[in-house]
C-alpha cells in the first residue's frame, strides 16, 4: 500500500525529481499531490 501511494505520487513531476530549496516547499506540494489523488479517487468512484 505504501509502495504504491509512493508511484501515485511520482506521477507529479515536481515530486519525482526535486527541484526546492526549501524543504517547506516540497512538504506543500507533496501535501497538494495527496489531495488531488485522494479527491480524484473519491470523484471517481461515486
Amino acid at each position: 500500500m505504501v509502495e504504491q501511494a509512493i508511484a501515485h505520487l511520482h506521477q507529479f513531476k515536481r515530486l519525482a525529481v526535486r527541484w526546492d530549496r526549501h524543504l517547506f516547499m516540497h512538504q506543500g506540494f507533496t501535501k497538494l499531490a495527496a489531495s488531488l489523488i485522494c479527491w480524484r479517487r473519491l470523484t471517481h468512484i461515486s
